[in-house]
């Protein structure tokens, strides 16, 4: 193949699929050569890899303008009930909860290191895995590189390169503030959650439902497990990332803010399943402050429906994270994307091919 890359590709007859393509990019100049032969015939060629970085690179270099990118994250609770907060949704971790501890433990020494090194050259990687263990600590809070350096003793502009790599390599969600139209004095610093639950808990030592229902971190997991799905329900959907939070210098905030083209969704994540009034009031000030056009809708999310009336306080509705994914209009992902080939990158590895 690596020594005759054309006659190799002119033996395929499509569609074809073709994984790890990041190992083979002197196969994609060739690959554009059929496409080009043939610009009606769509979604002829899925070229999948588990090295984003490597991938893009050859992507944008020989396939561009002719390549629809595809994102794959772990598996959402859409998808499977499966999907929980311990365990999260990488594939092999539904399938084999027993296991879990043991595939965490490979995935970090042998993926994400690999990851890393495409990206950047880390030196020290075991500081690197220090790094991400005390990121751990950290999700859901504004991201303070200063105070992420100095316990590992390395620079701050060291720590900024750390964070792209895990977010460029999909294992962390970025959460920007939000600030259009309030006319408030903001926090204009972001927030970081990792991508999958089940390895924010295996990074903070967390094995079973009693010592996640035990442990400090318990909320701001769940509140990076309702982000990381509403970021799959836009990613899945073929839709642009827009996940926002807010915090002014007053005291008020509220954990998500998602602003679409009729509504300024406004949400709460709680882990307790007592819904009580008051949890609400930061969505009800933050409605009332909003300028805007849009007219704000608020929700607070909790693991599970609530019990009783769903309407807590005016204007905020109570639901469970399946309810709000539900009120959200998800197109399927072949609605959203009209490319001549599909590049599903960062994820394939884990599960191959899933609704393209």
């Amino acid at each position: 193949m690596r020594t005759d890359p054309r006659a190799f590709v002119d033996e395929l007859s499509p569609p074809v699929i073709l994984d790890e393509i990041q190992n083979a990019p002197e196969l994609l100049n060739y690959i554009r050569t059929r496409v080009d032969a043939a610009p009606r015939r769509a979604g002829c060629w899925l070229l999948a890899g588990s090295q984003e970085a490597p991938l893009m690179r050859g992507v944008t270099e020989s396939m561009a303008g002719r390549a629809a990118i595809l994102h794959l994250l772990p598996l959402s609770i859409r998808e499977t009930p499966r999907v929980t907060l311990l365990r999260g949704g990488y594939p092999e971790v539904v399938l084999r909860p027993r296991s879990a501890a043991l595939w965490f433990r490979s995935y970090v020494q042998t993926y994400l290191e690999r990851d890393v090194r495409a990206v950047t050259a880390v030196r020290d990687l075991s500081t690197f895995r220090r790094f991400l263990a005390l990121l751990a600590t950290r999700t859901g809070q504004m991201v303070n590189k200063t105070d992420l350096a100095a316990p590992l003793g390395v620079s701050v502009p060291t720590i900024t390169d750390w964070l792209n790599v895990l977010e460029v390599t999909g294992q962390v969600i970025v959460v920007p503030p939000y600030f259009e139209n309030l006319g408030k004095r903001l926090v204009k610093t972001a927030k970081v959650y990792f991508v999958d639950s089940g390895l924010a808990c295996h990074l903070l030592g967390i094995e079973t439902e009693a010592e996640l229902q035990r442990s400090p971190f318990a909320g701001a997991i769940f509140e990076g497990f309702v982000a990381s799905e509403i970021v799959k329900a836009q990613t899945n959907a073929g839709r642009r990332r827009e996940l926002y939070y807010f915090r002014d210098h007053q005291g008020l905030k509220v954990d998500f803010v998602i602003p679409t083209s009729a509504h300024l969704i406004l949400i709460e994540a709680k882990l307790s399943r007592t819904v009580r009034p008051a949890v609400a009031q930061p969505l009800v000030r933050l409605a009332a402050a909003v300028k805007d056009r849009r007219r704000p809708r608020a929700f607070l999310v909790g693991p599970d429906a609530p019990a009783t009336t769903a309407a807590v306080a005016p204007g905020v509705t109570a639901v469970s994270l399946a309810d709000l994914l539900d009120r959200f209009e998800v197109r399927d992902r072949c609605d959203a994307l009209r490319g001549r080939c599909y590049v599903p990158a960062n994820g394939s590895r884990t599960y191959g091919i899933r609704r393209v």
